[in-house]
């Protein structure tokens, strides 16, 4: 692993936050700083491609404006909304999540990492991602674009269904997020995930941070592979 320099730091952040401000994707759950319209995206987002959230996420959010409403919908209600979208443990856990809300935080999305956490079906990364880009809190939100990028970006070779990697990786996600710039600078490390720095084919030539890659500067004529489970 090549050692992470101060200035290979500072350049990924600031070239990063720069790309992301002028090609940022207008996505519906963007335009919100909504806590629990940005729970209900990243939900939806799980194992789930973006195109195909977008009307789901337009639909639900017209029926449940408000946690409350939620809260108190039949579950079969929440289930047809969710119709198509598979794995609906996500949209009943989405539910009792939105009952505890109610109970516990007065209907509001508390701006508390532990009280986030503990809500049912919000992981460490969709509680960074609410942390992060509804409160601007400086959380890490580790996913598996997020892993690919900072491997390749650092030449980071340690198997990422570790542990101990992805505390790595979250502290990595710590020293880089600028201050104050949590909320933007976690979704264009997610945006060049998605983006650039795909799985196969990555599109290394119109990368923003290209130029210090430690990835492709140890081999320059192929992208490095994506580490071990990192899709």
């Amino acid at each position: 692993m090549i050692t992470n320099t101060l200035e290979q730091k500072r350049y990924f952040s600031f070239e990063l936050l720069n790309w992301y401000t002028r090609n940022k994707r207008d996505l519906p759950w963007r335009r919100h700083r909504n806590p629990f319209y940005i729970w209900i995206s990243e939900i939806m987002l799980q194992q789930t491609r973006v195109d195909t959230v977008i009307p789901y996420f337009n639909r639900f959010i017209a029926r449940f404006p408000t946690i409350e409403a939620l809260a108190e919908a039949p579950e079969e209600d929440v289930l047809k909304l969710w119709e198509g979208l598979g794995y609906y443990s996500r949209a009943r856990n989405l539910q009792t999540a939105a009952k505890q809300v109610v109970e516990l935080h007065g209907g509001q999305v508390p701006d508390d990492t532990q009280a986030v956490a503990a809500l049912k079906g919000v992981g460490p990364y969709t509680t960074g991602a609410i942390m992060s880009i509804a409160f601007n809190r400086p959380e890490p939100a580790v996913d598996g674009n997020v892993m690919r990028v900072l491997s390749r970006y650092f030449l980071i070779e340690e198997d990422i269904m570790k542990g101990s990697t992805r505390s790595h990786m979250e502290s990595l996600v710590r020293e880089l997020i600028p201050e104050g710039r949590a909320a933007d600078f976690n979704q264009a490390l997610m945006e060049l995930g998605a983006l650039v720095c795909t799985p196969k084919s990555p599109h290394c030539l119109t990368c923003p941070v290209m130029e210090h890659c430690s990835g492709r500067l140890a081999a320059p004529q192929a992208p490095p592979p994506v580490p071990t489970h990192a899709h």
